[in-house]
């Protein structure tokens, strides 16, 4: 069976969670407030191709915030750190938020004279308070530094703390000069660029803000074998990558008459994308640029059903669990009880049906767009008639290997009724009030389907 499938639909950028459902429109965050953390410490002063360090990224500033005057839906913000005086080692948020602030952010980067030492970690620390309290606003942090110190190898923790306490959407830091003054940090949350030539200082300043106010589109399709999309519902999160926090939670479906619908998605951030197929299928670290973006992934399903021969009996039926696994794996992943029908991911499968004894199907292959229907065989009932005489014991099958353990009996029952399944069983049983060996006293059995065998020890 095939079936057509859809496009999952995302909550509004930077709600954080939630339901989405098909036909909705998602939408760009209100406002993107970006902070700019500077470096004004005494190294600044050093010479950088044709100027030093600080004037070159004063001219790159000052450009930038040139362009973004026309961007309603960005404000800037300042803080700096190393300019207050050399035996200060405190940074301060020298312009706040606010609109049309940009003459402020101007006025005070002509006049910042490096003078003092104070790391960009220590000036990150103080950054949390600096945003407004809003829930429909995507805040960025940009780092601004000309070298990173051996004492700031805690600043990538920082910035996942701020991203999993919800404040910070992404941080950036741009690193200019010689690049032995930052050391490689492959698993850090922050998106690090290194630029020992003050050519690409401008572009890459400019991506940042320019990308701040922008969206990715997203498209996804599960596909079948034939590489076809098919109809389902599967619940999907999108998990941020180095905080593995939830950015967005949904659930999609596409039938044969509905439109396809675009994802909104954030592109400062990379994600682990888990969909909760049976298995679920997980991918890590993906990022989706500004545009339209494309997602296709391998996802041929097929179904199992289980059931019981279709015979009546004249004792009641217990609610069977059946455990669904990967072929030689260890972990559940299914529950389904009989008579249902469920759809897997096509693959290899082990089932075992809690029957007594369960019974163990291994390697069970479900095919792409096939139904894999299993039939079980009805079970029998032991009745068990201890003659009034209070006695433990148990039940075993007997298996081509040696007995094996099926149930204990009820000491507190004369009387019993188990359900098994169709074979050779051997009861061993004793007295409550007797211990020696000699009262020890057994029974064979066989249970046929749908049918009740008696056993009495009289």
């Amino acid at each position: 069976m095939r079936r057509l499938f859809i496009l999952l639909f995302l909550i509004a950028l930077g709600a954080g969670g939630g339901i989405a459902h098909a036909q909705k429109t998602t939408s760009a965050p209100d406002k993107t407030r970006i902070l700019i953390i500077l470096d004004c410490s005494q190294s600044m002063w050093n010479r950088w191709q044709s100027n030093t360090k600080i004037k070159i990224t004063q001219q790159v500033l000052l450009r930038c915030l040139d362009s973004l005057q026309q961007q309603p839906n960005i404000e800037v913000a300042l803080r700096v750190f190393g300019h207050l005086n050399k035996e200060s080692f405190a940074s301060r948020l020298e312009v706040p938020f606010e609109a049309n602030n940009y003459h402020k952010l101007q006025d005070k980067i002509k006049t910042l004279v490096p003078n003092g030492g104070v790391t960009a970690a220590s000036a990150l620390t103080s950054a949390l308070n600096d945003f407004p309290a809003d829930n429909h606003a995507r805040n960025i942090i940009l780092v601004i530094t000309d070298g990173l110190t051996d004492s700031e190898d805690n600043i990538c923790d920082i910035a996942r703390q701020l991203q999993l306490a919800g404040t910070v959407a992404q941080t950036f830091i741009t690193g200019i000069g010689s690049p032995d003054n930052f050391p490689h940090r492959p698993d850090c949350s922050v998106q690090f660029a290194q630029l020992p030539n003050e050519e690409p200082f401008y572009e890459n300043l400019q991506h940042i803000f320019l990308l701040s106010d922008q969206k990715a589109q997203l498209t996804i399709a599960l596909l079948d074998s034939e590489k076809k999309p098919y109809e389902t519902d599967v619940p999907v999160v999108f998990y941020d990558s180095h905080t593995l926090t939830p950015r967005y939670t949904t659930l999609y479906h596409y039938g044969t008459t509905d439109p396809i619908d675009t994802l909104v998605v954030d592109p400062f951030t990379n994600y682990n994308i888990t969909f909760f197929t049976t298995p679920p299928i997980r991918l890590n670290n993906r990022h989706f640029a500004h545009g339209h973006n494309r997602l296709e992934i391998s996802a041929p399903q097929g179904s199992l059903r289980l059931h019981l021969e279709n015979k009546r009996t004249a004792f009641p039926m217990p609610a069977y669990t059946v455990v669904v696994r990967r072929h030689g794996e260890s972990e559940i992943i299914a529950q389904q009880p009989l008579n249902a029908k469920q759809s897997y991911l096509s693959g290899q499968y082990d089932i075992d049906i809690l029957s007594l004894p369960p019974i163990h199907l291994r390697n069970i292959k479900i095919q792409s767009g096939a139904d894999t229907d299993l039939q079980i065989p009805l079970p029998g009932q032991l009745a068990l008639d201890k003659s009034n005489t209070p006695s433990t014991g148990s039940i075993f099958a007997c298996q081509p290997d040696g007995l094996q353990h099926v149930c204990d009996l009820d000491p507190a029952s004369n009387n019993e009724r188990i359900v098994l399944m169709p074979g050779e069983y051997q009861i061993i049983l004793r007295p409550l009030d007797q211990t020696r060996h000699t009262a020890v006293r057994t029974a064979h059995f066989t249970i046929r389907s749908a049918q009740q065998t008696g056993v009495s020890f009289k």
